[in-house]
């Protein structure tokens, strides 16, 4: 079966098309540096010829509230149109949980509004809400540094392995549409603070982590349950403290 994924060169991407490549499908990472730009349309006919399943990782390279938003809109515009000229039977997109719950968040008003593009076109799809990657939370840490200190809100947090992400994504691309969202976690749920200050110690990392429920998650304050799925939602199998890059992560 031809499976193309968008944003394949990425983080998710990458390990989407080497594992359903193991898989015997034929795959195409569709990205600009392979000739595929969702924003233009270059490539896109050629690319989805012929494929069965399209598979959206793509990310904004900008967080910035229009450019994001700009970003999403169009290249999912321009996605659906010519999934709907070559006859995909399966569109499949990576979300993020906590969408429709943070409006003050222009990434997050962005990500709900592909989700409703694509829920309201003719493509059967399937959307998988995933928590925080576990290959973000050094940047995280970064962000939310000020004058050394690392603030943190003390809301629920429950992260998963980029690998497990990838997993969880193929299977749903090897099934039935939903025509409908599922979630995905990793397998354990802390504090958001408790977390970093577990994660920093284990790094070695001598900033100190201030609980301040001030704190802002791309932008807009978080609820307690915001950032972590429902109860039927799918988890990982890799712990933090199993996950092979941690040490990498605190370099």
């Amino acid at each position: 079966m031809k499976i193309v994924v968008i944003g394949g060169t990425g983080l998710i991407g990458s390990k989407l098309v080497t594992r359903l490549g193991a898989s015997g499908h034929e795959v195409v990472a569709a990205a600009p540096s392979t000739g595929v730009d969702t924003l233009t349309g270059e490539g896109l006919a050629e690319a989805l010829a012929g494929a069965a399943v399209v598979i959206d990782v793509a990310n904004s390279p900008s967080f910035e509230a229009t450019a994001v938003l700009e970003f999403f809109e169009t290249s999912t515009r321009n996605l659906l149109a010519a999934e709907a000229a070559t006859d995909v039977r399966h569109h499949v997109a990576l979300s993020v949980v906590g969408t429709g719950q943070l409006p003050d968040s222009g990434y997050f008003r962005a990500k709900l509004a592909q989700e409703t593009l694509i829920a309201d076109s003719s493509i059967p799809y399937s959307i998988v809400r995933a928590t925080q990657f576990f290959e973000f939370v050094r940047r995280m840490a970064d962000t939310a540094t000020e004058d050394g200190t690392v603030r943190m809100p003390p809301v629920l947090f429950q992260p998963i392995a980029g690998d497990d992400v990838a997993q969880a994504v193929a299977m749903v691309a090897m099934g039935t549409p939903l025509n409908g969202r599922v979630e995905i976690a990793g397998p354990e749920q802390s504090r958001m603070d408790d977390f970093f200050r577990d994660a920093l110690a284990g790094w070695g990392d001598p900033r100190q982590v201030v609980t301040d429920p001030d704190a802002r998650y791309f932008g807009a304050k978080a609820g307690e349950h915001t950032l972590v799925p429902g109860d039927d939602a799918v988890l990982g199998e890799t712990t933090y403290a199993d996950w092979p890059g941690r040490i990498a992560a605190g370099r």
